[in-house]
């Protein structure tokens, strides 16, 4: 179960491993927009680049991994994460990412020392890769959204910021595979309005949602690496529809925008799916109201978008 309860033990078993990472505050003037009250929260500064390395010393940790170690499918920042656990606890890891992502999550995995296997154009392509090595090897699955302890990781974020930021109204949180907002929206619990925000080139809770189950999505876009699973996973659709307030989409147009915003005004390099939550401020398609405190989640930052020799 995925309950405040149950994130709360888990982030005592995961804390000694992860930055407890900071949040910035903000005006909505700043960007040219209306003057509210914003509190970015930085999990672009976590270990390995993004928030799930919280989920993936969650696995690590609180289930029983085999001499064969772990196995991962990602389309770049969960596969990123589970090496660099794998790394730091002295685990074997195999990783299996597809063609589409990003050359910086790519060498990251590398850089960590895990097994490296280039699978199919798309993380389904990567996923049923990694489902075979599973039959063949023994070796312990580690989900990028649909599993508990990754819901469970992920979920701590919302239990630093709500200690951080005790005061928002609304938090922006973008949407791959659902493991993020799923956690997130559970601590919560529907005290304040946990909102959406997906690619329109991959609205996979989108559809889950107005399909009342998990369906297929379109799987494309500029954050196809991180925001592009095909569909929502099963353990964090019954979350969503509880507590996930609505969905809103943006094009790719304005996440660029967005992550050229927050590099402009605060010196944040975010990757697509990192600034995406953003991208609904930026461009209006999540209107705030006058006086409401929002929160927004950049949850990634593995990209190659500054060059340092230039």
């Amino acid at each position: 179960m995925t309950t405040r309860e149950t994130i709360a033990s888990a982030y005592a078993v995961i804390r000694p491993h992860i930055r407890r990472t900071p949040v910035i505050a903000a005006n909505g003037a700043d960007f040219g927009l209306d003057p509210i009250a914003l509190t970015f929260k930085l999990e672009l500064l976590q270990h390995a680049g993004a928030f799930k390395t919280r989920g993936a010393f969650a696995n690590l940790l609180m289930r029983q991994v085999p001499a064969a170690g772990v196995v991962a499918a990602s389309g770049g920042n969960h596969g990123v994460a589970v090496a660099y656990a794998a790394m730091k606890l002295g685990i074997a890891a195999k990783i299996f990412v597809p063609t589409i992502s990003s050359p910086a999550k790519i060498r990251r995995i590398g850089d960590y020392g895990a097994d490296l296997a280039l699978e199919g154009e798309r993380y389904a392509d990567a996923l049923a890769a990694s489902e075979a090595w599973i039959a063949q090897s023994g070796a312990l699955p580690v989900h990028a959204f649909d599993q508990v302890e990754t819901l469970l990781g992920q979920g701590t974020i919302g239990l630093e910021l709500e200690e951080q930021a005790p005061d928002l109204d609304t938090l922006l949180v973008a949407v791959g595979g659902g493991g993020l907002i799923g956690g997130i929206a559970a601590w919560y619990g529907g005290r304040i309005k946990v909102i959406g925000v997906e690619p329109e080139a991959s609205p996979t809770l989108e559809r889950a949602l107005a399909a009342g189950q998990p369906v297929d999505a379109e799987a494309g876009g500029i954050a196809a690496d991180s925001l592009a699973p095909r569909r929502v996973g099963t353990l964090m659709f019954p979350i969503a529809q509880r507590h996930v307030d609505r969905v809103v989409l943006v094009t790719d147009a304005a996440i660029r925008q967005a992550q050229k915003a927050l590099w402009s005004v605060l010196r944040i390099v975010a990757e697509p799916g990192g600034a995406a939550a953003f991208a609904a401020l930026a461009s209006g398609r999540y209107p705030p109201q006058p006086g409401e405190r929002v929160g927004v989640l950049v949850s990634g930052g593995n990209t190659v978008a500054v060059d340092f020799d230039r």
